[in-house]
């Protein structure tokens, strides 16, 4: 499609086709069925569930069978023009424009749904450069041929996705290491107790933690990788997937002026700092919230489609929980805010764990529910505070 800045006046453009970038196109296909919108992606511009990646693996799922909807299928369903492996070069804030491999666009609303890369940690030695990462439906393909006919993957980052592709590869029979510099699993979300029901659990199944250490090398040494920590201990391995973290993609905002703190900076309304561009999902920061998880893209799609055809209506976010996708032991997180005072109250229940965070007049700030406890979630849920 070689466009040469066609557009209606009044079109929506939206940059970017996850979960953020279609939800607030169909948010806004609910109230207005006319307006035109274009939607431009690097991707191919098909829609697939990028959570499913960390959980696809168990269920022996090829990437292709993950995508739910075409590029065609999306564009006759949304009634939109779906640009797709088209990249921005650059926007222009003046005359409304996004100057793309395939020409210009104009906008009326334009909208940044980027999305984040993982973090990719500067490491030594020769096989540094096979270090996979798994953070679209390419890369778990990608992943996916790596460890046909292996048996044993190394995963830096005992967060919310090592843990979860942690469980994924030993539940396929893979032998799995799992490398932290924290000294428990998922140590921004849980208390030591319950993090060690966790490791325990998937321990069980498998898993192999290294925790309070780093990787110094990795080197190639005939068909094997060999991890070298910094406790000294070496690992062999097949593969080896980070899983350390998302870094908001901010590249194309500050090149275009938008204020920028950890993401793209945006007010309740879901504006930037300059007229007429929003953003919202894993690239924006609301608040000073960062907030890569479904939950809260649902929120900030519902809020946002409403403005960018008129009707402003503010964000707010009520206590969003967040399931960890460990079906060996199933884990719902809800961690207090940064700034929360209070302390961690534990303990076991028949089949599970509960643990509470609470201020030091007993009101709940977060909470932990394992196993059975998970039952419990829409209780636990009501008693906190909203986000936003």
């Amino acid at each position: 499609m070689n466009q040469n800045r066609q557009q209606h006046p009044s079109a929506i453009v939206i940059i970017g086709s996850g979960l953020a970038g279609f939800t607030v196109i169909r948010e806004i296909r609910k109230l207005d069925k006319t307006v035109p919108i274009t939607l431009i992606t690097r991707e191919p511009g098909y829609f697939y569930s990028k959570p499913m990646l960390s959980t696809a693996l168990a269920s022996k799922k090829e990437a292709e069978q993950l995508i739910s909807t075409s590029l065609e299928g999306m564009a006759t369903q949304l009634e939109l023009t779906i640009m797709g492996e088209t990249e921005v070069s650059s926007i222009d804030t003046s005359l409304q424009t996004v100057s793309t491999s395939k020409g210009v666009i104009s906008y009326s609303k334009l909208v940044m749904a980027l999305g984040a890369d993982q973090i990719r940690l500067p490491l030594q030695g020769n096989a540094v450069n096979e270090v996979l990462t798994v953070n679209d439906l390419e890369d778990y393909a990608k992943f996916r041929r790596a460890i046909v006919d292996k048996k044993k993957v190394v995963i830096l980052g005992a967060g919310l996705i090592g843990c979860e592709f942690a469980n994924d590869l030993v539940l396929g029979s893979y032998e799995v290491d799992v490398i932290d510099l924290a000294p428990q699993a998922l140590a921004r979300h849980l208390p030591k107790e319950a993090a060690e029901v966790l490791q325990n659990k998937l321990s069980a199944t498998g898993v192999r933690w290294h925790f309070a250490t780093t990787v110094q090398s990795i080197d190639r040494t005939g068909s094997n990788l060999q991890i070298t920590l910094a406790n000294g201990q070496t690992i062999q391995s097949d593969v080896v997937l980070s899983a350390v973290g998302l870094r908001p993609r901010l590249d194309l905002a500050k090149a275009t002026g938008l204020a920028t703190g950890t993401g793209i900076k945006v007010n309740r309304h879901l504006e930037t700092s300059v007229r007429n561009i929003y953003s919202l999902g894993d690239c924006a920061e609301v608040e000073g919230l960062v907030l890569p998880y479904v939950m809260p893209i649902m929120q900030a799609a519902r809020a946002l489609a409403p403005t960018l055809i008129g009707q402003e209506t503010a964000l707010s976010y009520p206590a969003m929980p967040v399931m960890v996708k460990t079906p060996t032991l199933p884990t719902i997180v809800s961690p207090p805010a940064k700034d929360a005072v209070g302390a961690w109250k534990t303990h076991p229940v028949e089949g599970g764990l509960e643990s509470r965070f609470e201020s030091a007049d007993g009101k709940l700030l977060g909470f932990v529910l394992m196993g059975s406890a998970t039952a419990q979630r829409g209780a636990f849920t009501k008693e906190l505070p909203a986000l936003l």
